[in-house]
């Protein structure tokens, strides 16, 4: 799958929560968020994160007027990104990643992001939590042998203990720091 067509499948579910979320103040999986932080975090962090690597600046709604309208214009802004041919000749450049082609940082960084915090909006909210297995163990069996650096960045919590056994989705949860039991 391409990383535009990876980002429509992952930013289309995450859409339908959004779009089903009915309280936006309910508490959220993540400390001292409720459902409108998680969708604030994730047209916040990346727009600048773009900005910074690419040059390319992002269209932005108002998070705390309308959620869901702040949502969409971001995500859509991603994909007519990710849409476009000249995408294909365009480079990420960070310090931290190196260079990288865009449309493959935006879906190592960004659309991983928005498949994990899909959890985190579901759980909030009292929506479907189910996410695709085949995601979440290629996101395990990337993120495990790097767990010192992710640990490290400060973007994941510590990790939650969870039942031998436990199938993917539970196991992902509780690597990056989420209490998928509690």
């Amino acid at each position: 799958m391409t990383p535009a067509e990876e980002h429509r499948r992952i930013a289309g579910v995450f859409s339908d929560r959004v779009r089903g979320t009915r309280d936006w103040d309910a508490p959220a999986p993540v400390d001292g968020w409720a459902a409108r932080d998680v969708v604030r975090h994730l047209v916040t962090w990346f727009p600048g994160f773009l900005k910074a690597g690419a040059g390319i600046e992002l269209p932005a709604g108002d998070v705390d007027a309308d959620p869901v309208a702040a949502w969409q214009v971001h995500a859509d802004g991603v994909q007519e990104l990710l849409d476009d041919p000249a995408t294909a000749e365009l480079t990420f450049s960070d310090p931290h990643t190196g260079d990288l082609p865009l449309a493959q940082a935006i879906d190592r960084f960004y659309t991983a992001d928005v498949f994990m915090h899909t959890w985190d909006l579901a759980r909030a909210t009292g929506q479907d939590e189910r996410l695709d297995p085949e995601k979440c163990r290629e996101l395990l069996r990337g993120m495990e042998p790097i767990e010192e650096l992710i640990r490290a960045s400060g973007q994941y919590g510590p990790r939650v203990d969870v039942p031998e056994g436990s199938d993917v989705q539970t196991r992902l949860l509780g690597f990056i720091g989420r209490d998928p039991l509690g």
